[in-house]
């Protein structure tokens, strides 16, 4: 069997439910396409190949945890005492493979304040360069725990990152290798851009989204505008049309759209009203009211939760979030 054979068949093993918050992480379509097929054609698999794919996979994840906690070569001899040489080259070698695909991978499961407390004085192209490479949501979390003035410098670099020398790249991976003990020399091409700061401050909380986006109105208004038009924060619901909301609201339950419309203005409160009943409404207005006083970061948080649902469904194709009053126009 081949890698994704192998791959289609754990996730059987694993059930639809298990299988499906995997499936939902890769962000390769070509890949998530391959897997799906191969799910779909494989029929019965000898159980002696099932139990050769999980030993296989259990010695990969084994060999990850062993190089997060003490490095490569602290793996390797871990690995070489548990399986023997032979079987720990072959072992490194997938994993080695691996890791090339997905640069900064260990990053991906380091605590994010840990990492913000090592990167706080470090070169912010440095940090941006590590950022782009890591799944958004964990950039999202390392971005949170900067300062403002890192934040906003960092997400300069990230908007303004192309493509970079593979050579410079080995080298600064050396550095970081020395320092952090934990990333392997990779053969890099391109990440950064708008598109990657935008889907990063996607999955920021509120006061990291606000503090970039402020400071980049500042430093660079045109590059701001450009991060906007990728983003949808949570007082763009005015610019929603009233059946993409009566749409959003069905996903949104009243305690939390109470929570999140405390302290927001009264055009967005006035637009989410315009959309409900009046039953609805007074439901709402006593829920908001029962709250009494809350905390911001509740706010922020269930403003960003209501936010992610907006741009699911947007995904889905089920609403349009119109960026741009001329991207839409219609034609006779």
């Amino acid at each position: 069997m081949n890698s994704t054979q192998k791959v289609a068949a754990l996730l059987i093993l694993l059930g639809p439910v298990t299988a499906a918050e995997v499936l939902k992480n890769i962000t390769d379509n070509d890949l998530l396409e391959q897997i799906a097929l191969e799910i779909a054609s494989l029929n019965k698999v000898p159980v002696e190949s099932l139990v050769g794919i999980l030993e296989e996979f259990r010695s990969l994840f084994q060999a990850s945890r062993y190089l997060a906690k003490g490095g490569k070569d602290y793996a390797k001899q871990v690995l070489e005492l548990t399986y023997g040489p032979e079987q720990a080259k072959r072992i490194m070698a997938r994993l080695e493979a691996m890791m090339n695909a997905n640069p900064f991978q260990f990053f991906n499961e380091a605590d994010p304040v840990q990492l913000a407390t090592s990167f706080q004085n470090e070169n912010p192209q440095l940090i941006a360069l590590i950022l782009a490479y890591l799944q958004p949501a964990q950039s999202a979390r390392v971005l949170n725990n900067l300062t403002p003035e890192v934040q906003a410098q960092v997400a300069i670099k990230i908007a303004d990152m192309d493509t970079t020398n593979p050579e410079i790249l080995a080298d600064i991976e050396k550095i970081v290798e020395t320092k952090f003990s934990s990333v392997m020399v990779q053969d890099f091409s391109q990440a950064g851009g708008i598109d990657t700061l935008a889907s990063i401050l996607n999955r920021s909380d509120r006061q990291t989204e606000r503090n970039v986006l402020e400071l980049l109105e500042i430093e660079n208004p045109t590059l701001a505008d450009e991060v906007r038009e990728l983003m949808f924060v949570f007082e763009d619901i005015i610019t929603l049309d009233d059946r993409t909301i009566q749409r959003v609201l069905r996903e949104v339950n009243t305690k939390d759209l109470a929570l999140s419309l405390k302290g927001t203005k009264e055009e967005v409160r006035e637009k989410i009203f315009k959309n409900m009943s009046e039953r609805a409404q007074k439901m709402l207005r006593d829920d908001m009211e029962y709250l009494g006083p809350v905390r911001a970061k509740e706010v922020q948080d269930v403003q960003a939760s209501i936010c992610a649902t907006i741009k699911a469904l947007e995904a889905a194709g089920e609403i349009v979030i119109e960026r741009d009053p001329g991207e839409d126009e219609f034609i006779d």
